[in-house]
């Protein structure tokens, strides 16, 4: 038996990973955030599958139920909005699995920043103008940040910062970042990206927090902050650059003698 911790992407039924969508299909036990996992996502479960929505169950209720398909040797799908690897609480799951000898699997899936980017029309990361991402939160009614890790300890490298849950909290953002990236400085905020009732809001760290209040965001999405957003004048990247050393090599499918077929498989590519 093995729970498999999928992320379930932004919010857009049809960007969760085909691996994720597959386990999804094939456990008998589908575990789901239902205020952010999209409904659609359960038609890919079998019909006799047991699904559970976790959204009002407590962390005890959850792992419970997890032991309980465990003892009885099913499998569980356990889906979770947009990326695991941030924000997403599984280090508290996986613990308590750890704890009890029952295994578990992380599957990727595509992270609410990304989809924001997308949807944004833009890079992230521009050659010269901004080459690190900042991914973080403030603690209104969360858990305590750690000291070190404040908003204006990010804002001293210039580098564009992605705040998580922190919609409500906008003004309190606009005024702990101007003194450091100037009220010119290109924002922006994206809520609910991927869905049907996607908003993206564009401008300055002088007008954004007005922009949030006319749009009466609350929830559900990220605010971004730094120059990339509006680059435009900045070199080519050296990656597909004429500059650039290339080595070329011809290409050619080799097929394998019949008798070492058996031990090499399917003819590679060279």
């Amino acid at each position: 038996m093995t729970v498999y911790f999928i992320g379930a992407g932004p919010g857009a039924a049809d960007l969760i990973t085909v691996r994720g969508q597959r386990l999804v299909a094939r456990c008998p036990v589908v575990l789901y955030a239902g205020a952010l996992v999209p409904r659609e996502l359960l038609d890919e479960a079998a019909a006799e599958a047991r699904l559970v929505d976790t959204a009002n169950l407590t962390l005890d209720e959850i792992v419970a139920t997890i032991a309980e398909a465990d003892a009885a040797g099913a499998d569980v799908a356990r889906l979770q909005s947009g990326d695991l690897s941030i924000f997403s609480a599984v280090a508290e799951q996986v613990r308590r699995l750890d704890a009890l000898g029952i295994a578990y699997e992380l599957v990727p899936g595509v992270p609410a920043f990304a989809a924001a980017a997308a949807a944004l029309g833009r890079e992230l990361t521009v050659p010269t103008v901004g080459q690190s991402v900042v991914l973080t939160r403030i603690a209104r009614r969360a858990t305590p940040m750690p000291a070190n890790e404040t908003l204006e300890a990010f804002a001293a490298s210039g580098a564009l910062q992605v705040l998580h849950l922190a919609t409500q909290a906008v003004d309190d953002v606009v005024a702990r970042l101007t003194p450091f990236y100037g009220p010119d400085c290109p924002a922006a905020v994206v809520a609910y990206a991927s869905q049907p009732r996607e908003v993206v809001l564009r401008g300055t760290l002088a007008d954004i927090a007005d922009q949030v209040h006319e749009a009466g965001l609350v929830r559900s999405a990220v605010i971004l902050v730094g120059r990339v957003l509006a680059a435009e004048t900045f070199p080519d990247s050296h990656l597909y650059s004429a500059a650039r050393e290339r080595h070329t090599c011809s290409t050619q499918r080799v097929t394998p003698h019949p008798a070492e077929s058996s031990d090499l498989g399917p003819a590679s590519e060279l």
